[in-house]
């Protein structure tokens, strides 16, 4: 099964996949209200308004399981995202990213090793999976900036060939 097939579920609990994103550079993040690292929605939604009309999306996957810092509802966590930063990009519903429960998408994902060469378990909110449009994966940690060079490089060379 390809990254594109797996069952998934938009925020308001819609059965999707990103086979609806298919043919283009898609950023999943796990993303977190409540979280040091959350102003990166800012640099998030600048990349979907940047690049989002030329075959790039941001996904957007909430996670409760750092320290709690995503413990709202899936309403309470649209009207955040919507009204604080503006967000424009999908949501998915909450989803464990670690352990027994990690979801299928995140079995597949942090198999993928980061510049450093690890895999494995996502370290914190806000690690970045840039997945190519034949499914091949890019992985940045968490305190890599959305708009930081060597992700906005990959996003274009993706969107280049």
């Amino acid at each position: 099964m390809s990254l594109f097939d797996i069952p998934l579920r938009t925020l308001d609990g819609t059965p999707t996949t990103l086979a609806e994103h298919r043919g283009k550079a898609v950023l999943v993040v796990n993303v977190a209200s409540r979280c040091g690292l959350t102003p990166q929605y800012e640099g998030l939604e600048r990349l979907q308004k940047t690049y989002g009309d030329k075959g790039f999306t941001v996904v957007g996957v909430p996670c409760n399981q750092f320290m709690g810092q995503e413990p709202g509802t899936s309403e309470e966590i649209a009207e955040f995202c919507s009204a604080t930063y503006g967000v424009t990009f999908p949501l998915l519903e909450k989803t464990d990213v670690n352990g027994a429960d990690r979801h299928p998408l995140y079995a597949e994902l942090t198999r993928t090793a980061d510049a450093g060469g690890e895999a494995g378990d996502v370290q914190w909110n806000f690690e970045k999976f840039l997945i190519s449009p034949q499914g091949e994966v890019t992985r940045f940690r968490p305190r890599t900036e959305p708009e930081a060079p060597e992700v906005v490089s990959a996003v274009e060379a993706l969107l280049a060939a």
